[in-house]
């Protein structure tokens, strides 16, 4: 049955490796079922609401991405955009967090438009591959930082990037995880990165590190949900996005801004992870590129992605979005859709054992992330460094989103140093349109979040 619906032999895996895989992304994303709703709920937000909608989102839009697509990608609300909706558009632009979750939805419906006429594929298709390969490795490097980030292994007090005093015991388990993590990998054991978790979390528990999350129980949160599912469809929600005309240039913006994000953190995350593993070929691009309806792996992911932002809003969380995270399934073999299947199992359990998921440690995952960041980097071996017509495009796209901390950014200044490096070069004829359209875009998105 798993053979027929998945295709495991023809996608060189099998049930076992699946499962790992799974496990895996799930353990290296998990921590968002509790940072999403410590984060939303400053905006008014119930907890427990967001608590279920995080899952109820993350569920969904992983088992869509699994059985529809058959690729290895979870989905969950995005970090990033979750602070955007917070602190920009709640805080600042004075919104409600209802008027947000509405502009989050039709930043879902912009999506699946643009899914479903292609261009988000044409736009995949119009990126060159010295920046394809620069995307690839800048997931590297970015998943990697965020692994650092996350343990505090990077230290930011003094305003300068140091190492912190390597006296608490998160950076010992942290390290230790570290030293384990790489030796089981160059010893090429199976299930090397989920081993790891499994005893960092482990060694954490007589030191301090792993204990038990706090949390509110399934019932409250049950209780509470309904504060937040459907919320977009009362008189608080997308009615009252429209009443005021003279809000109306800021709401177009504002959702432009989600959705000129949330469009190329995806694009990044399927270019950076599918292109090395082989998920995404390039048979199945042209596939793509030359065919009616959703006859692709990559036509089909890119629907699933997008629906999971409208589906998210619906019951109440920010962006849902492709989780870089699922680089750490695919770097353990994960190649079909039986590893979201997986990791939407696991979201649904969390449910009732939350306090037991949110146990485990960044410390534990930290590692993980950061081994795979480093398979990935080999991206850049491709890249011709020496020729800076090929080189400062993709410094900027590999290098930027990771100190800019978002996919999106990283690909922006990418798109405007290859603009402007082939048009000094006198080869602007060699951008293609849709190239200099995003470019374009970006351009304007950074302008008007300037002046909010």
């Amino acid at each position: 049955m798993l053979e027929r619906m998945f295709h495991l032999k023809a996608n060189g895996t099998k049930a076992t490796t699946e499962v790992i895989a799974g496990l895996t992304t799930f353990f290296a994303m998990a921590y968002i079922i509790a940072v999403n709703p410590a984060i939303l709920s400053q905006a008014g937000m119930p907890w427990g609401a967001v608590f279920l909608a995080t899952i109820i989102a993350a569920v969904i839009g992983t088992l869509v991405m699994g059985l529809f697509a058959n690729v290895p990608y979870a989905q969950a609300p995005g970090m990033g955009l979750n602070a955007f909706f917070v602190f920009t558009v709640c805080f600042t632009l004075k919104f409600t967090w209802q008027q947000a979750l509405s502009m989050v939805f039709l930043c879902g419906v912009i999506n699946i438009l643009i899914t479903v006429t292609k261009v988000r594929k044409h736009i995949i298709r119009a990126i060159p591959q010295s920046l394809q390969h620069a995307i690839s490795g800048g997931i590297g490097v970015f998943i990697a930082y965020i692994g650092l980030l996350n343990v505090g292994i990077i230290n930011f007090g003094a305003g300068v990037p140091s190492l912190p005093a390597l006296n608490q015991p998160v950076l010992w388990v942290f390290l230790i995880g570290l030293a384990l993590i790489i030796i089981l990998s160059v010893m090429k054991v199976k299930g090397a990165i989920l081993i790891s978790i499994i005893v960092t979390a482990l060694i954490g528990i007589p030191l301090g590190v792993t204990k038990l999350g706090q949390t509110v129980s399934f019932s409250e949160a049950a209780a509470q949900l309904p504060t937040t599912f459907g919320a977009i469809f009362t008189a608080e929600g997308l009615a009252s996005l429209f009443t005021d005309m003279t809000k109306l240039p800021l709401v177009l913006i504002t959702i432009f801004a989600f959705s000129l994000s949330d469009t190329f953190d995806t694009i990044g995350t399927f270019i950076g992870t599918g292109r090395r593993s082989g998920i995404f070929s390039q048979e199945d691009e042209d596939n793509m590129a030359h065919s009616a309806g959703f006859s692709s792996k990559m036509d089909k992911a890119l629907f699933a992605d997008a629906i999971a932002t409208s589906i998210g809003a619906v019951v109440g969380t920010s962006n849902t979005t492709t989780y870089v995270e699922s680089a750490a399934g695919i770097g353990v073999g994960g190649r079909t859709g039986l590893t979201s299947v997986v990791v939407a199992l696991c979201f649904i359990a969390s449910a009732f054992l939350s306090a037991f998921v949110s146990a485990i440690p960044s410390a534990a995952t930290a590692p993980a992330l950061v081994i795979v960041g480093i398979m990935m980097l080999a991206s850049f071996k491709e890249i011709e460094w020496t020729d800076l017509e090929e080189a400062v495009p993709a410094f900027f796209s590999g290098i930027f989103m990771a100190l800019c901390y978002s996919i999106s950014y990283g690909i922006a200044f990418g798109f405007v140093f290859y603009c402007i490096v082939k048009t000094v070069k006198g080869k602007a004829r060699e951008v293609h349109p849709i190239l200099w359209v995003s470019t374009v875009l970006f351009i304007l998105n950074f302008v008007l979040l300037a002046l909010l």
